[in-house]
């Protein structure tokens, strides 16, 4: 069974922007390579990636903590409990 999450307008603009922004700097990154930039500026603005991805995971994170998780607990669902744990030890590596 698929499941799925409607996201307030709110949330989902949220994410979206977030998405957005990694998507132009990974086109900025695309354009470094194709006009041989130097090497540590190219790492810099990948760690920079990486950051936003980061803060995006923490977004959807708490969206989902606060929504599914939160229900699921309510709803005493143990296999969507362990779920989210196999989710947080992925995210952890």
């Amino acid at each position: 069974m698929e499941r799925k999450k409607k996201r307030t307008e709110t949330e989902q603009k949220k994410l979206i922007n977030r998405l957005k922004l990694v998507e132009g700097q990974i086109r900025g990154i695309q354009n470094m390579v194709e006009s041989d930039a130097y090497c540590p500026d190219i790492l810099i603005q990948v760690s920079a990636v990486t950051a936003a991805l980061n803060s995006f995971n923490k977004e959807l994170l708490a969206c989902h903590i606060k929504g599914c998780v939160t229900e699921d607990i309510r709803n005493n669902d143990e296999e969507a409990i362990d779920e989210f744990v196999k989710v947080l030890q992925k995210l952890m590596k």
